[in-house]
């Protein structure tokens, strides 16, 4: 997993030296806004609470960002599933929430480094005893949510499930697992480890990760400025700590931290 992750680095760097200035970062500034293109049911990453405000680790990160920058961060939610089309009709800036950064989509979009490195685990009932291992769910109906990679990750089981069924978001797959009309959930770490903590007794995981996987900030290719000025904002969050303070927040403990993976 190193490895890839170095070699997608490499890969960032040499695509930044290749574009000349765009004026996208000066669009931002003239606005004053970066508006934020996002999956407002994506918890802890960015999500809605009782009263409607939409919150999370990829929010307070922007809003970092932003108050660095000289800009404000405006949210956008979107559906998931075409997300990077309305990147490119320019219904907003990027798409930051944690997007997992694949071979595909950074032939379509600009990505920024990684800035977490997550995976896709198995929850199941709290009660659960048919399972030790997410190799015990050949024959089993699995949940996930459409056009992610814990589709790829169900897929690719190393037993085959009777079926695999897509939802428009996490949290209504958990309300079928909590209802019995699924067997498992094929989730990110960092939202399944937020349904065990928020609904305590109700989840659990399974152990191990089925895949490991960075997320990124996405841009659109042309942005190359845009994601320059917010990646160097990244790192120097990384280097003084900001970072590390707001992961503390979120997922109590510092997973921002390249050198940990």
């Amino acid at each position: 997993m190193k490895r890839a992750v170095i070699v997608l680095l490499c890969l960032f760097a040499m695509t930044s030296m290749a574009f000349a200035s765009d004026g996208s970062f000066d669009r931002v500034k003239a606005k004053g806004q970066l508006i934020l293109g996002l999956d407002d049911s994506f918890p802890p990453m960015g999500y809605r609470t009782a009263d409607g405000e939409v919150v999370g680790f990829d929010i307070d990160a922007a809003r970092e960002v932003g108050k660095r920058l000289g800009f404000d961060v405006k949210l956008q939610p979107t559906a998931w599933k075409g997300v990077i089309n309305s990147l490119y009709a320019k219904k907003f800036d990027c798409i930051w929430n944690g997007m997992t950064i694949t071979e595909e989509r950074a032939a379509k979009v600009n990505f920024t480094k990684p800035y977490i490195l997550d995976g896709q685990v198995v929850v199941v009932r709290f009660k659960e005893k048919r399972f030790t291992d997410y190799k015990d769910l050949g024959g089993m109906i699995i949940g996930c949510q459409e056009g992610s990679p814990a589709v790829t990750a169900a897929k690719k089981l190393p037993n085959a499930p009777k079926a695999i069924k897509e939802y428009e978001d996490n949290p209504k797959a958990l309300l079928d697992l909590k209802a019995g009309r699924l067997d498992a959930v094929v989730i990110d770490n960092v939202t399944g480890r937020d349904a065990i903590a928020k609904q305590v007794g109700a989840f659990k995981t399974l152990p191990g990760f089925i895949s490991k996987e960075p997320f990124g900030v996405a841009f659109r290719k042309e942005d190359n400025d845009l994601r320059a000025a917010v990646q160097g904002a990244i790192d120097a969050m990384i280097a003084d700590g900001t970072m590390g303070k707001i992961s503390k927040k979120w997922f109590g403990e510092d997973i921002t931290n390249p050198e940990t993976w």
